[in-house]
């Protein structure tokens, strides 16, 4: 029962007529849900030849046949690995090699794209994602799937640290994922949720697609991320949970109409993927609007944190509590818990966590020590239970022996009004070992000098965790998903300063 196809075919037999999936150009009940999965299921399994465990790579924007992909996929033990249209071909084609998929389905509009990495390596199988699920043969085999130890997605990590490592998912991952976040966030078959997130990432399907679906709820589908038609389709659809990054929370925010706009139907607006600043948080709080934020990790698929609706006012800032089936430690470099108040790592242990890096049995035992998924991340905990994020392991920078955490100095720049953006880096010297660095841009037609932001960091943070040079850049670089690319940065610093000396 924990199968995800289950979730849709039961669906269509309890309530067949309500609505389950909305997009631009179609509108589907449970019932028509049901039919295009099996359609999809039988194209995979009788036109592709595809045998349980083979991996069927998919290349498109957000569309109703990706989501629907995803669930013919687990209906015949298929895997699936999903792609990041905004990778380069070479970036895809590592992925498509190291996974081994067989078969590719893509859209019109990624034709370009699956042509150049078509160069890089051989397909057996591909196919137009929009006509795979018209099957002419709806005979399907049954397939013995099990839930709790077949691959189900490979979701590649970003890999701005080195070469990307793709995190096996199971179907039951995905289902205690949909199980947390209906606990946390009381999702219910009322719920119309809105997906301003990539279906190629774990937040798409996971935040909040899949548990919305399970609910019996309505996943609305945009094909591509605008602020104006988001508000447009919040409006017109009365969605009542909108899920996104920073970066699309802040669009949102700058519209014009978003001061007029009807919100009303709207019971979270949520965030997560990076720190959410303060101050955006703030500007839907003034509208009376309910803004809470959570973290998670590809390799958690994804929820480990949320803030829940008692707490999303007074705890600005924080990630909020653990999901109900998730337990966390935070642990200092022995591995012992640390006191509230300290920073440690963050170590997840439940059934949400992934099975294995796929083809990385050494990743996966560094990973995963005695049940406990080891994710790299610093947290604190406060007097009262609630977490904060305090950065990366491996951002922290040690100076002059004192441990100097970068997302704490960020926040603090970010609080001035015409920082756009900001990353604190540790570069190296001889007197400390390492000192920070801050590089940051500005918002349009905003100046800010070096000395004003020394001024404001000298009454927030103490004299070591002051930038020692400030960079300002018309903007940073990112990463295909979007973040802030530190690596880059590093690679960038490593110019600038080698020629300041």
């Amino acid at each position: 029962m924990e199968q995800i196809a289950y979730w849709i075919h039961k669906r269509a037999y309890i309530t067949p007529n309500r609505m389950a999936l909305m997009t631009e150009s179609s509108e589907d009940t449970y019932q028509s849900l049901s039919r295009k999965v099996n359609n999809m299921a039988a194209f995979l399994q009788n036109e592709c030849n595809l045998q349980k465990g083979d991996r069927v790579a998919i290349l498109s924007q957000n569309r109703a046949e990706y989501l629907i992909s995803y669930f013919a996929i687990a209906q015949l033990g298929l895997v699936a690995v999903p792609l990041n249209i905004r990778l380069t071909a070479t970036e895809l084609a590592f992925q498509i090699n190291d996974s081994g998929a067989k078969t590719i389905l893509f859209e019109e509009e990624t034709l370009e794209l699956y042509q150049e990495i078509c160069k890089h390596v051989n397909f057996v199988n591909a196919y137009l994602l929009e006509e795979a699920g018209r099957a002419t043969d709806i005979n399907i085999r049954h397939v013995a799937v099990d839930a709790a130890n077949d691959p189900f997605i490979i979701c590649y990590t970003s890999g701005t640290t080195g070469r990307p490592k793709g995190a096996v998912l199971t179907q039951e991952n995905m289902f205690w994922n949909a199980i947390n976040c209906q606990y946390a966030l009381d999702i219910t078959s009322m719920d119309n949720t809105i997906v301003l997130l990539p279906l190629f990432h774990i937040g798409g399907i996971g935040l909040f697609a899949f548990p919305t679906l399970l609910a019996g709820g309505t996943v609305i589908i945009p094909k591509k991320f605008d602020p104006g038609k988001a508000i447009n389709i919040i409006e017109e659809y009365e969605v009542t949970i909108v899920m996104g990054v920073p970066t699309i929370h802040e669009a949102i925010r700058k519209h014009h109409s978003f001061d007029t706009a009807n919100f009303q139907s709207v019971r979270w607006f949520y965030s997560g993927g990076a720190p959410c600043p303060k101050e955006l948080i703030n500007h839907y709080l003034a509208r009376g609007l309910p803004f809470g934020q959570g973290m998670g990790m590809t390799e958690t698929a994804p929820t480990i944190f949320m803030l829940s609706r008692e707490d999303y006012k007074q705890k600005v800032g924080s990630i909020g509590k653990p999901a109900m089936f998730c337990d966390i430690k935070i642990v200092d470099q022995a591995g012992k818990p640390v006191k509230k108040g300290e920073i440690g790592e963050l170590l997840i242990k439940g059934p949400n966590v992934m099975k294995e890096y796929w083809g990385l049995p050494d990743k996966t035992k560094e990973a995963i020590r005695d049940g406990w998924f080891h994710s790299g991340d610093l947290m604190r905990e406060d007097e009262d239970g609630f977490i904060y994020v305090a950065g990366r392991k491996k951002d922290m920078i040690i100076s002059g022996g004192e441990n100097i955490y970068p997302l704490e100095v960020e926040q603090v720049i970010n609080e001035l009004p015409a920082i756009k953006e900001v990353a604190v880096i540790g570069i190296a010297d001889e007197k400390w070992g390492e000192i920070p660095v801050a590089y940051l841009s500005l918002n349009n037609g905003m100046t800010k000098s070096e000395d004003e932001i020394n001024t404001h960091c000298q009454k927030r943070l103490a004299k070591y965790k002051i930038p020692k040079n400030i960079v300002i850049l018309d903007e940073l670089p990112k990463n295909a998903t979007g973040k802030i690319d530190k690596s880059r940065i590093l690679e960038m610093s490593k110019e600038v300063f080698s020629e300041e000396k």
